[in-house]
Order: C-alpha cells, then structure tokens, then sequence
C-alpha cells in the first residue's frame, strides 16, 4: 500500500514538473517571438534616374526606425528594416515588393516615388492584403484599402500653387515634365485651371523620365516667353532641365518655374547651377521656422552630419514610420490589415506641423505651402495656406468616372 502511494505522489510530481516544463517552454518561445525584431520593408531606389530623390527617403526611414526603437521600439520588439533597391524601375520593383511580403515576411512596405512605381507596387499589396506607406505629392486619382499616402493630393499642392502663381506672375503659362502619368495628369489638372481663370498653355512638352536632351524645350520657351514654368520633371531630369535654362539665360526675374518634385535634396545635388528666385510648392521645407521642425533639423544633422538637408518627402517617409508604429502599439499587432484599421484613427504633431489621416481616403490633412529658392539651396517660405486642407484625391469640380477616363488618358501618353 505504502509503495503504491508513493508511486502515486511520484507520478503527480512527474505530471506537475512536465507541466511546468511545458509552461516555461511557452513562455520563452512566447518571450522569444514577443522579443524578436519586426521587420519592415524599405522599397526605394538607389540606383538610376531616381537616385538623386529617393536615396535620402532611406536616410529619412532608418533614422525613424532608429528614433522608435531608441525609445524601446513597439511593445518591446524592435524594428529591423530590411531595403530593396527599386533601380528606378516599377517593374522590378513590384517584384522586390512581393518577395519583402512572402519571403522576408515584413509588416509593413515604405516606398516608391514614380506613380508608375507605386501602381505596380500597388497591385502587390492588394493581392496579399498588405500595406503600403507612400510618401510623395501625386496626381491623385486614386485610394486604396492597402496604400496609406503621406505625400500631397492635387488639392494640397498642385491646385493652390497654380492659383497663386497664376495671380503672381501672369496667365501665359509653359508646361514640362517626364512622360509618365503624373505630369500628365498633374498637367490635365493644370489646364481645368487654365480654362477656368481665362489663362493659356503656351507649350506642353513631355520628354522621357531621366532625359538630359533639353536644349529643343529650352529653346521653344524662349521663343513662347510664358509668364510661368509648370514643372513635372521628376529626378535627374531637374538637373538638365535647370542647367539648360541657365545655359540659354533664362532668369527667374524673367521667367520663373514652379516646380512640383524639386526640393531640397535635389538643390543640393544640383550643386553650382544659379537656381535662386525659381519656387516649388510643397507640405514641408526644412526651413520651416517652428521649434518642433528645428528639434527635428537637429536630430537628424546631429545623425546624418551638419551638412545633410531634409525636404518633404524625407519628413513625409518620417511621418509614416510615426503613425505606424503608434498603431502598432494601439493594437499590439503587426498585422497589416488589423494595423491599417488603426492608422485610420491617428494624429500626430509631425515637423511640418499637426497632420491626421483621412479614415475615408487614407491621405492626410496637410498644409499647402510655397517656396522660393534662395542662394543657399534652402527656401523662403513665401506662402501657406494658413491651415490643414481636407485631401481630395478626386479633385470634386469632375465626377470620378470622369477623372478615371481622364486618368487612363494619361496613362496611355494623352492618347484617347
């Protein structure tokens, strides 16, 4: 009786340290997976025409990512990225985007700059119900339930700056860009406005993205002498686009550009061209005279060095990585349809100021504003619209069916 007893107890004690065993091994494959890095995907390009804009996104992304997890990361897991050079090519970079989503497994994707790049990159993350922040103004037309976009709709950039530099400088206007759907949508927008304030397009020329072949446009805005330059040049076109209009001596006293994705690091690229006096309407300059974006100014130089410079879509990369991960925390998910629910509802006190995301459009409130280049390669801010602007992605004077006809248009080359 005594022997079966303590064969009993010792069968219990068996049973209740096996149990325990099997408690300690959850709880350190749970502490484990709970410690383990998130990983988020990087898509931008490092190399080809693009490089001059989107290799400082990868500074603006990492040193967020740094910012988060100095601050013990999201929940207590912090963030590794992991980059993909898009080489300038939508195509190739779709792909990139589908092998960070099914074989690196990140969370989340940041990225691209081209509109051809973020439609292909699009469609990646629809099939798999992923997420998408992208970060630069576009022609808007657009939203989906998988892209959160930082950057500006129409009615934030491209809708106030043709206002304001149609009163300033005149209703001639010229129009040039890079053959791709942006510029020529932005471009269809541009004329709607042309139309509506009794102004005339002079010229509209299309040259192919990463074109240095400027001489035959410099040389018919000479001759047309417009009031204005619209410009949609995208990349390393700006640099030729410029040092043509110098070469031909073209003044900005005489005929000054706005430009729409030339901003501060493509100025410091552009390095010795006479640039002062031209203008670019953004969201964000790091000029901005706010003690919030000073502080900002001076982290970032204290990482990247005294002379690095920040532009809008740098603090627009910046501003995704914030609102994502106070998702994140919000949720205690990495999920990337669970995490999207969240950033619908977030706000954030952001270098440019306070922005929120638009649950319905997945775009964010965002103040338009207007700079004029000075000597340094930095801008005098010499217009703001005073406030956040609710984004319209479907500018509303059109129906969206009409704006999607005039959208496939656009992406056809103009051709009907």
């Amino acid at each position: 009786m005594l022997k079966q007893s303590l064969l009993k107890n010792k069968r219990a004690v068996a049973g209740i340290l096996l149990t325990l065993l099997l408690l300690c091994v959850m709880l350190l494959f749970q502490y484990g997976t709970n410690k383990s890095a998130v990983k988020i995907g990087i898509l931008h390009s490092l190399t080809g025409t693009m490089v001059i804009s989107e290799k400082p996104l990868v500074d603006a992304l990492q040193f967020a990512i740094e910012e988060v997890n100095a601050k013990g990361g999201i929940n207590g897991r912090q963030i590794e990225a992991v980059i993909r050079d898009c080489r300038s090519d939508a195509v190739y970079c779709a792909q990139q985007a589908e092998q960070l989503i099914v074989r690196e497994k990140v969370s989340v994707l940041f990225g691209c700059w081209t509109s051809s790049c973020r439609k292909a990159v699009k469609s990646v993350v629809e099939k798999h119900n992923h997420l998408l922040f992208y970060p630069v103004q576009y022609e808007g037309m657009e939203q989906s339930p998988n892209i959160i976009y930082t950057g500006a709709a129409p009615n934030q950039q491209i809708i106030p700056a043709v206002h304001w530099a149609l009163e300033k400088f005149g209703k001639r206007v010229y129009l040039a860009g890079s053959d791709y759907v942006f510029p020529r949508m932005a471009n269809i927008i541009i004329k709607d406005m042309l139309t509506a304030n009794n102004a005339i397009a002079v010229g509209e020329r299309y040259l192919p993205l990463g074109s240095s072949s400027m001489n035959g446009l410099v040389a018919d805005i000479l001759r047309q002498r417009p009031a204005v330059v619209f410009n949609t040049f995208n990349g390393g076109s700006n640099f030729a686009f410029f040092a043509a209009l110098n070469k031909a001596g073209i003044r900005a006293d005489e005929i000054p550009v706005m430009s729409f994705s030339l901003a501060e690091a493509e100025l410091a690229s552009l390095g010795t061209l006479d640039m002062a006096g031209h203008y670019a309407a953004w969201n964000y300059f790091q000029s901005l005279p706010t003690a919030q974006n000073q502080d900002f100014v001076a982290r970032f130089r204290q990482r990247f060095g005294a002379q690095v410079v920040l532009d809008d879509p740098m603090e627009a990369c910046y501003i995704g990585v914030m609102l994502w991960a106070q998702a994140a925390r919000e949720t205690g998910s990495f999920a990337p349809a669970v995490v999207r629910q969240s950033v619908l509802r977030q706000t954030l006190h952001a270098p440019e100021g306070v922005v929120a995301v638009d649950a319905e459009t997945g775009h964010l409130w965002k103040t338009p504003m207007i700079g004029k280049i000075r000597e340094d390669g930095q801008f005098d801010i010499v217009w703001d619209a005073g406030m956040a602007v609710e984004p319209q992605p479907f500018p509303n004077y059109r129906f969206q069916d009409e704006w999607y006809k005039l959208l496939n248009s656009a992406q056809q080359g103009g051709k009907p």
